[in-house]
């Protein structure tokens, strides 16, 4: 999948720097791993839910949310929001 963009995930990390190793870790799996559709996807993210026309990624035990818009025909993932879970229940982002 190609992953749409890094830079969030970066300005993140840079807020929360103990958010770094574990949005890495979902990069990488998201940029080696082509996905079909949601159900393929959660076999490898299995608490990943779909809220509305978007996914919702639990990062680092939950402590964190990313949110993204994945197009599977085109092998695409925009990244949209990277939240504290706090801010996540605020529900701004939707």
């Amino acid at each position: 999948m190609h992953v749409i963009s890094r830079k969030r995930l970066k300005i993140f990390w840079e807020r929360f720097p103990e958010s770094e190793g574990a949005l890495t870790r979902w990069f990488r799996v998201m940029s080696m791993t082509d996905y079909a559709n949601f159900a393929d996807l959660r076999k490898t993210f299995p608490s990943a839910d779909k809220v509305g026309n978007k996914i919702v990624f639990n990062i680092a035990g939950n402590n964190y949310r990313l949110i993204a818009v994945i197009h599977f025909n085109r092998k695409k993932v925009y990244i949209r929001h990277v939240l504290t879970h706090a801010e996540y229940d605020l529900g701004d982002w939707k």
